[in-house]
């Protein structure tokens, strides 16, 4: 084995196993709410022959982001917090816009 090979085993050592805890599976688990939201658009798009923003990308984005942003919280990351953060305001605001374009639907009179 060479050296740098030796390092790159003991990094992935320290990384990934050493430091797993209760958060950090918290961590795995918001990134692949997060990357569902991308699959998510991904069908609903091949489905539809066309560019399509489902609302279950939004709720995967919401649920992503809030619990990333608990682990940012926990792990005190400020860029990570900023991001996540913001991140929240535009999820729910897109899914306050389709709640409200759902309820104008439903009161017209056609």
């Amino acid at each position: 084995m060479t050296t740098t090979f030796v390092h790159l085993v003991d990094w992935f050592q320290k990384v990934f196993i050493d430091q797993f805890n209760g958060w950090i599976l918290l961590g795995f688990i918001a990134q692949a709410f997060f990357t569902m939201r991308f699959l998510v658009q991904w069908i609903a798009s091949e489905r539809a022959k066309r560019s399509v923003v489902p609302i279950a990308f939004w709720f995967f984005s919401l649920g992503g982001g809030a619990l990333l942003f608990v682990y940012a919280i926990k792990r005190q990351d400020p860029v990570f917090i900023a991001g996540q953060g913001l991140g929240l305001v535009i999820y729910i605001r897109n899914l306050w816009l389709i709640a409200n374009e759902k309820r104008a639907s439903m009161n017209r009179v056609d």
